[in-house]
């Protein structure tokens, strides 16, 4: 289970996006999205690094 927390995922949209993203990386990978806290967390076999290069080139710097 990966988690990461993405401040700047404010709204709907962005839930989308970043789900989109996660699921480029690992299609296959089951993704759960708090916005109120603006964590969200994987199941994946893939390590978190993709993860997070891919949210950051999509402007979602994970902390």
């Amino acid at each position: 289970m990966i988690e990461l927390t993405l401040p700047t995922m404010t709204c709907g949209h962005c839930v989308k996006t970043v789900t989109e993203t996660i699921h480029r990386v690992d299609a296959g990978a089951r993704v759960s999205v708090d916005l109120p806290t603006h964590r969200v967390r994987i199941e994946s076999t893939q390590p978190a690094e993709p993860f997070r290069a891919a949210l950051a080139d999509e402007g979602y710097e994970a902390t």
